[in-house]
């Protein structure tokens, strides 16, 4: 399966965004999906996850109530819509999925997924 994100790009501080995450070769309605995101220079950081069997989410502290990941499985598409943006989520974001189900605890490992797309840059000014 290949993933390809985009929706990235340049927003002031307290806008929106909604990146996508496009599948092609398989279906992806089975596997568990998240977000991550990485500054340059720094270690690469969980934002969202969600599960594939009931739907559940899981997000960092630093996006909840702003951040909402989503799928659409007709679309083989995942989402994430952020909200309210800070300068502090400038970083490239990437979507990464896993064949089957992540256990709740182990969604916000980068080394629990085992397929990833190529990232998408946000940039938010102040």
């Amino acid at each position: 399966v290949q993933l390809q994100a985009f929706g990235g790009g340049l927003v002031q501080a307290g806008g929106l965004l909604k990146l996508s995450c496009a599948a092609s070769g398989r279906t992806i309605s089975s596997d568990s999906m998240g977000w991550f995101r990485q500054d340059p220079g720094k270690e690469r950081a969980f934002v969202a996850a969600i599960d594939p069997w009931n739907g559940s989410t899981r997000y960092a502290a630093s996006v909840k109530g702003r951040f909402t990941i989503s799928r659409d499985v007709v679309k083989n598409t995942l989402y994430l819509q952020m909200n309210s943006l800070k300068p502090e989520d400038t970083a490239i974001y990437y979507c990464a999925g896993r064949n089957g189900r992540i256990i709740t605890s182990a969604m916000n490992r980068g080394g629990a997924y085992n397929f990833w797309g190529q990232g998408t840059l946000v940039t938010v000014s102040s």
